[in-house]
């Protein structure tokens, strides 16, 4: 078995980076995302909805500078109030 907590994403910075957001069905995904990511250019998709309608994902896409980018906006995006999950 393989054991990938030693193994190391391997990516060539810049490059486009997808995250997946989970929010309430109501939330303006639109305005949560640029109140973090400012004026950067950007993608944000709808992908499902909750069985019961209550959640929404979406996918957002944007060109990540290096891997403190990458997790930065991971952070931020998870802190928000208005997103339940980030994948």
């Amino acid at each position: 078995m393989i054991d990938l907590s030693k193994e190391r994403l391997e990516l060539n910075y810049p490059c486009n980076w997808e995250y997946k957001l989970v929010v309430l069905e109501h939330i303006n995904i639109k305005m949560t995302v640029k109140e973090i990511i400012l004026n950067r250019e950007h993608k944000v998709k709808e992908s499902k909805v909750s069985a019961k309608g209550k959640f929404k994902s979406y996918t957002l896409e944007l060109l990540v500078h290096n891997e403190d980018d990458r997790k930065e906006l991971f952070k931020q995006l998870g802190a928000h109030e208005n997103i339940k999950m980030v994948l």
